[in-house]
């Protein structure tokens, strides 16, 4: 049996699939930027042919044949004795991948993507008009397909875990709710302690009007110092910030442009760019196969989170940065220097839009949002009661009440998307980002030194190093013990935000 011969075989089809979605994906990505919006229908269309189309590569007699030469249809095991580790893993990978496919019926496969193009679209008409109850039929369907894929995956405890796992493999739902559990009260006091603080901090010289093009212009430096490479990549516009990749050569990213609110587009703009840099970092050599493939979304998280809070919220990212954002933006800024603005940026006030959270109350939403699509996916709760319930668990978590389905239930598109499990990768982003970003500060000489004169290669390197380019090849948890040498906990991402806003907040203790 000439193993070598067969294992390029199997990457020649992985790769055709996965050329496949990257096609899907620059559709959809027109979808979000510059589609007519009277396309939406035929759009919907070819998305779902495009799946149906690689679903059908991936589980055809031909890839089942030729993965059935190296491994146990059944167990995923390994064939070949004497195979190595990381071989065997690549195998299991590829084994887990199929047999998930494989257990959608292709009538399902096409029924849910061309159910997702139009709900996506449904939801942005029903946003806009403020208009639930136009968007509800569409949900409460999404859930029924959802619940049904989760049947058809199998799954050990709920059918909630089987959609998590698509996001972050390996993970639960309980092992989340425990994490989630040791920072809920913490954060919770640490919100309290900061509106009690008689330090107050005026951010309203941010809300003043900044020139838009400027706006664009800045971002884009930052991202270029960042390490974006715009030869592989490129940034637009749209609704809601995102990210998506067709290949580590062909990476996009989107932000938001508000004249009013300063800190919305630069952020996003540097969050997305943390995205797109695992994108770019990935191994072109193992393109198609599962190590060209990022870990996980909350790795993925960890690294815009890491990015824009613990790097572009800190004081020495400002310290070199100020000096020309008020060259740029004399008159609203006139007033200000690097300490207040280092204080304006990093501004703790519970709001009710997630995406313009400030760090601290940012895991409340997710935490609201994770507990409710459990419900929605193994509970008792409906469509119909879903406003009421997260306007209660907004009141709960931020002391606030929508006072609008568009602020409220109707502001996120992953429902909407059918991305019921993609919510807690946000907060776990946070948790991975932490202990990552205090290992980097170990190993990078006079890291924070760097920073402060505008060197953000060396960190980037540094990930790419320890994170992009490891593809797949290990879980998230594991991944954290090999960087740091310590199992994943709370503690990290608790303590860096004590510290770092006790010292804003002036709090003798917390």
């Amino acid at each position: 049996m000439n193993t070598n011969n067969i294992t390029k075989t199997i990457t020649a089809l992985l790769t055709e699939i996965k050329k496949i979605n990257s096609i899907e994906a620059i559709i959809q990505w027109d979808q979000e930027t510059y589609m007519p919006e009277g396309a939406g229908d035929f759009r919907a269309e070819q998305i779902s042919y495009l799946s149906e189309l690689a679903h059908h590569l991936h589980t055809n007699p031909k890839f089942k044949k030729e993965l059935s030469k190296l491994v146990d249809l059944e167990t995923g095991e390994t064939l070949n004795p004497n195979t190595d580790n990381n071989t065997k893993f690549l195998l299991y990978l590829v084994w887990k991948d199929y047999k998930d496919a494989s257990a959608l019926p292709p009538s399902f496969v096409k029924t849910l993507s061309l159910h997702t193009s139009k709900s996506q679209q449904t939801w942005v008409k029903a946003k806009q008009e403020n208009n639930f109850k136009a968007f509800a039929p569409y949900l409460e369907k999404m859930i029924r397909l959802k619940k049904q894929e989760a049947d058809y995956y199998g799954y050990t405890t709920t059918p909630y875990d089987a959609l998590l796992d698509k996001y972050e493999p390996k993970m639960t739902s309980q092992r989340i709710s425990s994490l989630f559990n040791e920072i809920r009260t913490p954060l919770v006091q640490l919100v309290q302690h900061i509106k009690n603080s008689p330090f107050t901090i005026d951010e309203s010289p941010l809300k003043q009007p900044f020139d838009i093009d400027k706006q664009w212009d800045f971002g884009l430096k930052i991202a270029k110092l960042m390490g974006f490479n715009f030869n592989y990549g490129r940034q637009d516009k749209s609704a809601h910030p995102f990210t998506t990749s067709f290949h580590p050569t062909d990476v996009r990213i989107t932000t938001r442009l508000t004249e009013n609110n300063f800190k919305s587009a630069l952020f996003a703009t540097i969050h997305e760019t943390g995205h797109a840099l695992y994108e770019q970092g990935l191994p072109t050599s193992d393109y198609g196969t599962p190590f060209g493939d990022p870990i996980s979304h909350g790795i993925h998280e960890s690294q815009s989170r890491l990015w824009e809070n613990q790097v572009g919220r800190s004081k020495p990212f400002w310290n070199y940065f100020f000096p020309q954002i008020k060259e740029l933006f004399p008159i609203p800024l006139k007033d200000a220097d690097v300490d207040n603005f280092y204080r304006m940026i990093n501004t703790v006030s519970p709001s009710l839009i997630r995406v313009e959270a400030d760090e601290v109350t940012y895991s409340l939403h997710i935490m609201l949002r994770f507990e409710m699509e459990k419900l929605l996916i193994d509970g008792n709760l409906t469509v119909n009661d879903l406003p009421d319930v997260w306007n209660q668990k907004t009141m709960e978590y931020l002391g606030l009440t929508p006072p609008t389905n568009k602020e409220g239930v109707l502001q996120d598109i992953h429902w909407s998307m059918g991305a019921f499990g993609y919510f807690p990768t946000y907060a776990l982003g946070n948790l991975y980002a932490a202990p990552i970003m205090k290992q980097a500060a170990k190993e990078i000489p006079g890291l924070e030194g760097k920073i402060e004169t505008g060197d953000l290669l060396s960190l980037r390197e540094w990930l790419r190093e320890k994170i992009h380019t490891k593809g797949r090849r290990r879980f998230a948890e594991d991944l954290i013990v090999d960087i740091t040498g310590t199992e994943l906990s709370a503690k990290p991402f608790m303590n860096y935000l004590l510290e770092k806003y006790s010292k804003i907040y002036c709090l003798e203790s917390v």
